[in-house]
């Protein structure tokens, strides 16, 4: 029966009310929220093809790479509402986002929907009622080669994953993951860290003087640059190793305070010997890509990239912006002229060049090269026009979008630099007869663009000259010497990476694109690899083991140059310039130019787990990777050599938590070994009980415990048995430290759980004591946190019944900033924000979602919300882990059953692969 609507489906649920209002009367707008299906999990295929050549990676390597894709669980329930709308249509639109991914969606929904009525592809750029009606009217056909790019990249990314991780759980550890994108920014993490662990400080002096005119009646700062005509030594001139690499001469603080000590004296004459002035010009920067304000969002408002595109997508979403997954940097004429005449009103006509401003994209890539992220609309909305609309990070980044667009239509920034030397004689001094001073200033006439917007800069290493504020002077004027001053300093490191850094990074090796920034970067986080310090990404141990095994063994694989022919070679398919079954060919089974993945994995040979996780740091000390984290390894010098192994005594030294890579100089590393050990101390004998109490250093933290009698020497000993009661033991309180902790203290910990009484209505007990996630109060079944550890041993029972009388999470709850809001267009009920044992989250009542960090719950807004709920779905449900009781009962069994258990890992391999 034929329908009388046409069907639209988009990605996101935050769309579909607004294109539906767009389109009016006779579409209906649905969402598939994401993508409907994925590669199905080999362990979950039927029994008769897990057998075959799809089994090991759900794609069938034999026969042309072609993949089986099942529908989630979490989706049935979309595809079948879908498939009952389509029943009704005339005419199916999909609208999914106008990239590769967007693309692959269209088609995923083709094959699944299976419409019998005609299909057209619908794209946008940008959410305005403009664009919406534009593209209902300027249809095209699904293109065939960005869905081949984009099924290229799953597989890719599937087979790459799966082959390698299970490398990495037998030698490093369980758990982790190798991707052909995620595993190249690790590896730039690690590599930045090795040079800051091979870096040599070198220490170098200079001086500076303030110097004042004559006649002026200012004065200005500058600093020695030549002795003699030689120049003095910066910090640019030294290299790693901390030698000197440029001619020039290097200051020490006795040359360097002799000097200032004779300039300082009488009889000092000093002259402007040169003054030079240049006209000075610079240019806006180019309107955002998804890099650029990744970078831009991070250095000016903290943000961090999963977070930047979070805000994006809800900015795009509801029509503030044009599309934020792009790597083009050109505007349409209807942006140009918007920004210019904005630029005009706001800031006067001679802030507008007069002609329109035209930036290039330097990618090479052009299958997301649209048009670069702007405000929507042909009339750009101003950030002041928006302050009741908009709010909280909303806000803040559509400002900075709407800035650095209205900043590229306009004028350069005008000015002079001038650049002015001072020369001076030197009496009496063996350092040398003639000093050069330098110090230059820059005077802006005409701000321009820096009347809207200045960009942001990363840390920048070496000397930076500063700007200094230059009177009127003329070349032979006399000046004055003063507050002349010797100053030390050290070169410094390569900085560690941010995200904006790596990211920038990332994009000039051409590895990754787009829309796979934000995910490559929570991917090494998540993962282990990497930690943030501040905006700094810190290596931890693991990711040097991964990385080392990778280089050593696939080292074609993590190759930048190798990585980043990968995405020109998806570049290629998209363009329709190269086929999908020869490229995956050539990448697994190889070809005459190079060993393809599957070559490299059978030939691997044998690999030292234990080599692959040790760092060397001297002949006596050496850094192991193990189970539980990293240690140190120190030979026991003055022991005597085992007599059958003939190995040297070792003992094992815990590293600080937080000591990173870096900071593990050979000296810390001894001093370290060398401190006293602390743990294992005697504080004396239980009055009750007459066992020894200890405090010791465990895994966990400091902990007390009981130490069982030692046998008399005639009695024997006594069998083990399983149901031996384990020694009673007790976490030290955050407030207690392990060297001065006493006896009593030892006794109250190990005496807990404290019963606080009795309820007088049930009659159930009331105790108080320390767990996971804090101090708490249990009555039966029921709970409720504790302010304190110390409340453990000081509530009464009187003060415990009015916790209880209090709704759980009552406290949190008047301190949170709870929200909310209209139903959840899937689920119908409402969504709300609140305050949870684990932090601030999202819940419509059957989906939670935690808010992530640097996100202020006073800022969520409805779409923004929707959409987390949206995603958490399309995740699915965590799966539960097994446990480990399990897997030795079946170890236990007949060999047959073994070879099943020593399979186990590879049930991992689902979750713990990614290429991303």
């Amino acid at each position: 029966m034929s329908g009388t609507k046409k069907l639209v489906i988009v990605e996101s649920p935050t769309k579909m009310k607004s294109i539906a209002g767009y389109l009016g009367e006779g579409y209906e707008v649905l969402s598939s929220v994401g993508h409907i299906r994925d590669l199905a999990e080999p362990k979950k295929l039927p029994a008769e093809i897990k057998k075959g050549s799809l089994g090991k990676f759900a794609v069938d390597i034999e026969n042309g790479f072609e993949p089986y894709y099942v529908v989630s669980d979490t989706k049935k329930k979309t595809v079948a509402e879908l498939k009952r709308a389509l029943k009704d249509a005339d005419e199916l639109l999909l609208a999914t986002d106008e990239d590769r991914e967007g693309e692959a969606i269209a088609w995923h929904l083709l094959q699944v929907l299976k419409p019998k009525v005609p299909v057209k592809r619908m794209v946008f750029h940008e959410i305005t009622k403009d664009a919406i009606l534009a593209a209902k009217d300027n249809t095209r056909e699904l293109n065939e080669s960005l869905v081949d790019a984009q099924e290229t990249r799953r597989i890719l990314d599937r087979v790459y994953g799966y082959e390698i991780s299970p490398v990495l759980w037998r030698k490093v550890g369980p758990g982790l993951s190798a991707g052909r994108v995620q595993s190249a920014a690790t590896r730039l993490v690690v590599d930045r860290e090795r040079e800051r662990l091979a870096f040599v400080a070198a220490s170098y002096w200079d001086l500076t003087a303030e110097i004042t005119p004559e006649g002026a009646d200012s004065s200005f700062e500058a600093k020695l640059v030549r002795l003699d005509g030689t120049r003095v030594a910066t910090g640019r001139d030294f290299d790693d190793s901390g030698k000197l690499s440029a001619k020039a001469r290097q200051l020490d603080e006795a040359a360097a305070t002799a000097l200032a000590n004779a300039l300082s004296g009488d009889g000092v004459t000093a002259s402007i010997s040169s003054l030079e002035t240049k006209p000075y010009s610079r240019r806006p920067a180019a309107p955002f890509t998804t890099s650029t304000l990744q970078q831009e969002a991070a250095r000016k408002l903290r943000f961090s990239a999963r977070q930047t595109m979070s805000v994006a997508q809800s900015l795009y979403e509801n029509g503030y912006i044009t599309y934020m997954r792009t790597d083009s940097v050109s505007l349409s004429k209807q942006a140009t002229d918007a920004a210019r005449s904005q630029a005009r009103s706001l800031y006067g006509d001679d802030s507008v060049p007069e002609k329109p401003r035209y930036y290039s994209s330097k990618s090479k890539n052009a299958q997301e090269a649209h048009e670069a992220i702007r405000p929507s609309g042909d009339t750009f909305r101003t950030p002041s026009s928006l302050q009741s609309s908009l709010r909280g990070n909303d806000f803040k980044l559509y400002e900075l979008i709407w800035k650095r667009t209205v900043a590229s239509q306009m004028a350069d920034a005008k000015g002079q630099t001038a650049t002015v030397t001072i020369t001076s004689d030197v009496p009496n001094s063996d350092v040398a007869n003639t000093a050069e001073l330098t110090a230059s200033g820059t005077v802006i006439t005409f701000r321009g663009f820096l009347a809207a917007y200045e960009e942001g800069q990363d840390e920048v290493r070496g000397d930076r000259d500063k700007n200094a504020k230059l009177p009127p002077m003329t070349e032979g004027q006399s000046a004055g010497l003063g507050d002349v001053e010797a100053k030390g300093h050290e070169t410094s490191p390569p900085p560690r990476y941010t995200e904006a850094s790596l990211t920038k990074r990332l994009e000039e090796l051409g590895i990754g694109r787009p829309s796979t920034y934000a995910q490559i970067l929570s991917t090494i986080v998540d993962r282990g690899y990497v930690t943030q310090r501040g905006t700094a990404l810190v290596p931890n141990w693991i990711a040097f083991s991964v990385v080392r095994l990778l280089e050593e063994h696939f080292h074609s694989l993590v190759e930048y140059d190798f990585t980043a022919g990968m995405e020109e070679d998806l570049d290629r398919i998209a363009a329709g310039e190269a086929k999908r079954l020869d490229w995956l060919e050539e990448f697994y089974f190889g070809s005459d130019q190079h060993a393809g993945l599957r070559h490299v994995v059978d030939n691997l040979g044998e690999i030292d787990a234990r080599e692959i996780n040790s760092v060397r740091i001297d002949d006596e000390i050496t850094l192991r990777i193990g189970k539980y984290g990293p240690y140190l390894e120190v030979v026991d010098a003055d022991a005597a050599p085992n007599a059958e192994t003939g190995e040297v005594p070792v003992r094992r030294v815990n590293i600080p938590e937080g000591l990173a890579p870096d900071e593990l100089t050979v000296e810390k590393a001894h001093e370290l070994a060398d401190a006293p050990v602390i743990g294992d101390r005697e504080l004396g004998e239980n009055p009750e009980t007459g066992k020894t109490i200890v405090v010791k250093d465990g895994r966990f933290g400091p902990y007390v415990t009981e130490l069982e009698p030692e046998p008399a020497e005639d009695e024997a000993p006594k069998k083990k048995t399983k149901k031996a009661p384990k020694p009673r033991t007790a976490s030290l309180f955050k407030s207690m430290d392990i060297e001065t902790v006493d006896l009593e203290q030892a006794l109250k910990l190990l005496s807990l759980p404290r019963v606080v009484g009795e309820d007088p209505e049930s009659g159930e007990p009331i105790t108080a004591q320390n767990g996971r996630f804090g101090p708490y109060l249990k009555k039966g079944t029921d709970s409720r946190s504790l302010q304190s550890e110390e409340q453990i041993f000081d509530i009464d029972l009187a003060g415990a019944l009015e916790i209880f009388a209090q709704p759980k999470y009552a406290g949190r709850r008047a301190a949170s900033a709870l929200k909310e809001f209209d139903a959840d267009p899937e689920s119908g009920k409402p969504v709300r924000v609140k305050d949870g044992r684990f932090g601030p989250y999202v819940t419509d009542g059957v989906t939670n979602v935690t808010i992530p960090k640097g996100e202020d719950p006073q800022d969520m807004t409805f779409e923004r919300a929707v959409q987390m709920l949206a995603d958490k779905r399309a995740k699915g449900p965590a799966k539960p882990r097994k446990k480990a009781p399990a897997k030795k009962a079946t170890a236990k069994k007949a060999p047959a059953k073994k070879a099943t258990a020593k399979k186990a890992p590879a049930k991992k391999s689902s979750s713990s692969s990614s290429a991303e």
